[in-house]
Parts: structure tokens; C-alpha cells; sequence
């Protein structure tokens, strides 16, 4: 009876699951604020792929750490940077696997911002220029969606015209609309080694208050463009997805993030919780607020739990 009037259902349909891909090769080495997830070398992430390929879950998404930085993170958009060879090996390896990447330059610059610094600021509009390079870079590649989480004006726009200009009209754009600066992101700065190396944020993040401003940020990115929005965090702006959703009518994404990631594992993992109970109902609150597709660091696991009381 539960079942048949059951009016949320989560699938492994829904989910896509986020990778780091590093240099070298034979590399796998577990991130200690985030337990289960990898630092993986690019033939690594292949086998992991293929893993995750053979759960049916429908894509990846992936974000690179370079060799070197600078201040105008040079590898984020080099044919050879290491997301470009992670692109190319995944797409021969598992075809029909989607591949998904992040296009900033927070991991990539010496200073660890989103975007050109000059005299402590940051700059929007030349930073335009090389969000638009990375983003052809990882089409060119084979990347089958690029997904902007800059948070810089009308990027969204420099970067559909680019893909446009260099024949890549059917690359999708998945833009991180309403991205907020929180606090939940801490594991994953340890992860891609791209914490700012001074202020913070905030200058470009959306403030945690206001819900308001998140509808006109996706509506913007929506007039330039963007095929899918998203809402970062999940779990803390679960009246925002609802909201974006009531108001849209493009899928909306929500990013389970690292910090609401590593809570669970770790409380999970001090026997204060059961792991699978906490882990599908926190996914299933993110599909219930309206998300139609859930990036996550749970994908893996949920997918097996999914299948077995399937």
C-alpha cells in the first residue's frame, strides 16, 4: 500500500555522480574529508566510470586538478589539461556514458578565485573570455554538457555563443544559477585544493538570506541560454529548488555537495545514524523540493541500494 500511493519516487535516473581527475597514472587515492570519493588519474577514472556506467547511473561530472596554477589558470583551458584527457579517455572508454564538466578557474588560478583578479578584485568581464575558452576546450574534447559554476554575469551568454561559433550548437549548458556562498563546500575545497587564498567568495556567491535573487539569477541565465539550472547546496535550499521549479520550465538540477556529503559519512561512520536510511531520505528530499536531476557523492551507493529493493 505504501508503495502504490507513494508520490516522490526516486531512480537512478536521477542522479549524476562528480569525479576528480588528476595527473599521473595508477593513481587512487581516497580524500580524507570525504571518504569513498577518490582523487583518480585518467586511467583510474575510466575503470570508475565503466563502474559507474554499469549502475545506470546516466552521467558524470568532472572537475580537474592541474599539474600548476597561475593567475589566469592556463590549464583550465589547454587542448591537453588534464579534464581535456579525462574527457576524451572516459567518452572512448564508456561511450554512452554523459560527461559532464565544471567550467571554472577556481581549481586552475594561484589565487583560487573564479575569475581574474587585479588589485584584490575580481574582474567579470575579462573572465568572461576564458569561461568561454575552457568551455569550447572540454567540447572539443567530447564533453556532451558544460556546467559554468563561476557565478559571473552573463557568462551563460559568452559561453553559448562561443560553443555556437565553433560548432557546437548541441553542446548543452548546465549553469549553476543560483549557487550560494556556504559554508557546506569546505570537504570539496580540500578535494580540488582550491580554496581562495584570500577574502572569500561572497563578492560573486549568492548570500544564504535571499531567495528572491535566486529566481532572477536563473531567469537570466535562462534569457542567455542555459539548458539546465541548478541550485547549489541541496540540502539547505530545499525551498529554493521548490521555488525555481514553480517558476521554470527547463530541468532543474540541485548539487548535493561535499559538506552535506561528509556530515552524513561522517556521523555515519561514529554508528550515530544509519548511513542508507539518511542518505535516500536526504535524495529523496531533494527530488520531492522538485529536482529533476541530483548531483551527488552518494550516486554510487544509492544506485546499489536502489537495485536491491528494486
Amino acid at each position: 500500500m505504501r508503495r502504490l500511493v507513494r508520490e516522490t519516487e526516486l531512480s537512478v535516473n536521477d542522479f549524476i555522480y562528480p569525479m576528480f581527475v588528476v595527473h599521473g597514472s595508477g593513481v587512487r587515492q581516497e580524500i580524507p574529508a570525504m571518504p569513498g570519493c577518490f582523487h583518480l588519474s585518467v586511467d583510474e577514472l575510466c575503470k570508475e566510470a565503466a563502474e559507474v556506467r554499469d549502475l545506470g547511473i546516466p552521467g558524470i561530472l568532472l572537475f580537474g586538478l592541474p599539474k600548476s596554477k597561475d593567475e589566469i589558470g592556463s590549464e583550465a583551458y589547454a587542448p591537453d589539461g588534464i579534464v581535456q584527457q579525462a574527457v576524451k579517455a572516459v567518452k572512448s572508454a564508456a561511450s554512452d556514458l554523459l560527461v559532464i564538466t565544471d567550467v571554472c578557474l577556481c581549481e586552475y588560478t594561484s589565487h583560487g578565485h573564479c575569475g581574474i583578479v587585479q588589485d584584490g578584485r575580481i574582474l567579470n568581464d575579462p573572465t568572461l573570455q576564458l569561461l568561454a575558452k575552457i568551455a569550447v576546450s572540454h567540447a572539443q574534447a567530447g564533453a556532451d554538457i558544460v556546467a559554468p559554476s563561476d557565478m559571473m554575469d552573463a557568462r551563460v551568454d559568452a559561453i553559448r555563443r562561443a560553443l555556437d561559433e565553433n560548432g557546437f550548437a548541441n553542446t548543452a549548458i548546465m549553469s549553476y544559477a543560483a549557487k550560494y556562498a556556504s559554508a557546506f563546500y569546505g570537504p570539496f575545497r580540500e578535494a580540488a585544493e582550491c580554496a581562495p587564498q584570500f577574502g572569500d567568495r561572497r563578492t560573486y556567491q549568492m548570500d544564504p538570506a535571499n531567495a528572491r535573487e535566486a529566481l532572477k539569477e536563473v531567469a537570466l541565465d535562462i534569457e542567455e541560454g542555459a539548458d539546465i539550472v541548478m541550485v547549489k547546496p541541496a540540502l539547505a535550499y530545499l525551498d529554493i529548488i521548490r521555488r525555481v521549479k514553480d517558476a521554470t520550465d527547463v530541468p532543474v538540477a540541485a548539487f548535493n555537495v561535499s559538506g552535506e556529503y561528509s556530515m552524513v559519512k561522517a556521523a555515519a561512520q561514529n554508528g550515530w545514524i544509519d548511513e542508507q536510511r539518511a542518505v535516500m531520505e536526504i535524495l529523496t528530499s531533494i527530488k520531492r523540493a522538485g529536482a529533476d536531476i541530483i548531483l551527488t557523492y552518494h550516486a554510487k551507493d544509492a544506485a546499489r541500494w536502489l537495485g536491491k529493493n528494486g
